[in-house]
């Protein structure tokens, strides 16, 4: 199994690039997270996941080991192909789905195209406990700090504002201050919408 590839980048679009090593063109399909860290790059060493089926062989690419680790935890997951994967590391970073996953956050999940309630719930199902026991312990505080989080983006879109924003004011919150209690995090949230 090919685990990187390093050489020369002839060819980068969105969704996919083309390699020269040793004077062999390997085309191999990424992310737009892999995209974005490989724009204006000439030489790289892009990591690979193979998929060797039947009817084609293909190489997925990722800029980093975060990244290839949740697509091969992914992929582990019934009802979830590579295409599937790759479309949810384009939609998201490794860092908020396996947030996400962590803390059975269906919604954000089922915001990716082509994830339904049922997918969403089978990643979460699947996943949970290996992603949570990679992380280790410091991943208690953030379980605790998200049902927290949930309360207070509940309580916000009740009172009118857009989920989005929300979510992304709250997320910064969380990140910044230790603990915070819900009344907190609405009233920090309220001073930044």
């Amino acid at each position: 199994m090919i685990d990187y590839i390093k050489g020369r980048i002839t060819r980068l679009t969105p969704t996919c690039l083309t390699i020269e090593a040793g004077e062999i063109g390997y085309f191999i399909n990424i992310s737009l997270t892999t995209f974005a860290r490989l724009e204006g790059v000439s030489d790289c060493k892009i990591l690979v996941h193979e998929i060797i089926r039947e009817d084609a062989h293909q190489l997925f690419g990722f800029a980093e080991t975060e990244e290839r680790e949740i697509f091969r935890h992914l992929i582990s997951v019934t009802g979830v192909g590579a295409g599937t994967a790759r479309m949810m590391l384009s939609s998201l970073s490794p860092a908020e789905i396996e947030r996400a996953i962590i803390g059975a956050d269906v919604n954000l999940l089922k915001s990716v195209k082509g994830i339904g309630l049922k997918t969403a719930q089978r990643i979460i199902v699947d996943l949970k406990d290996k992603l949570g026991k990679q992380t280790g312990t410091d991943e208690l505080f953030t379980l605790a700090d998200n049902t927290k989080r949930e309360e207070a983006l509940s309580a916000l879109v009740m009172l009118g504002f857009a989920k989005g924003a929300v979510s992304k004011v709250l997320d910064r919150i969380v990140r910044e201050e230790k603990n915070p209690s819900v009344e907190e995090m609405i009233k920090r949230a309220l001073k930044n919408l």
